[in-house]
């Protein structure tokens, strides 16, 4: 394995799962970090863990943050997930699964432990292109937050910058299964659904199960999520 260290964040899902696989594919030793944030199923963490090993990782750490504790989100309250929405009104504003500054903190732990390891590039699996209009999604965002990384650390003020890579935020979504299918990727051991049933079928009609379905009709490759 490559000595050049990245932190990567995992969720379980195919953007992160592909940027994983990206990770790897430059060269790059992953150091994965996954988040039970007070989400309301842990479907999407028990996939982190089997994308990871699937993919050889030898290095991973699932950290424990409560952002349920002040809620304002459907994915960490007890407010409905948004079904079937159109997707003209989709694109006019942001949705109630928005997890108040969620990148923002995921980032500053694996900014904190990039630190640590001295490993000066971390990977996120965000985009532009096919999302749900999360605010921090936006390459503006992923900017300002390098600037800052290198500002507020030690090994930055010393010289030693780090690098946030975006591998996906230029992609949409069947663009982004096509790269992760050319890698290998086993997509059916990821999971993208926000409101599974109790046993982890995917809903089929919130935001991301749209996306995940639109993007593997637009690619040609079969669905392997199992839904209700």
């Amino acid at each position: 394995m490559s000595q050049k260290k990245a932190v990567v964040l995992l969720s379980g899902g195919i953007d992160s799962a592909t940027t994983l696989a990206i990770a790897i594919d430059m060269g790059f030793t992953p150091y994965v970090m996954t988040f039970r944030y007070g989400q309301r199923h842990l479907v999407e963490v028990e996939a982190a863990e089997k994308v990871t090993k699937s993919l050889g990782v030898k290095d991973s750490i699932c950290v424990d943050i409560d952002l349920g504790s002040f809620g304002g989100s459907a994915l960490t309250d007890a407010i409905d997930v948004p079904k079937d929405r159109n997707e003209d009104v989709a694109a006019d504003e942001i949705p109630i699964t928005y997890v108040p500054a969620r990148n923002t903190i995921f980032l500053s732990y694996a900014l904190g432990w990039a630190e640590v390891l001295k490993a000066y590039d971390i990977f996120i699996g965000v985009t532009a292109v096919d999302y749900s209009g999360y605010p921090d999604c936006r390459p503006e965002f992923i900017e300002a937050f390098q600037s800052m990384a290198n500002l507020a650390t030690k090994e930055g003020v010393e010289g030693r910058p780090f690098t946030i890579h975006t591998p996906l935020i230029t992609l949409t979504k069947s663009e982004i299964i096509s790269k992760g299918n050319a890698l290998n990727l086993d997509y059916a051991l990821t999971h993208s659904c926000y409101d599974p049933s109790e046993t982890g079928l995917a809903c089929g009609h919130c935001d991301s199960c749209i996306h995940r379905i639109k993007g593997f009709a637009e690619v040609g490759i079969p669905d392997p999520t199992k839904y209700i």
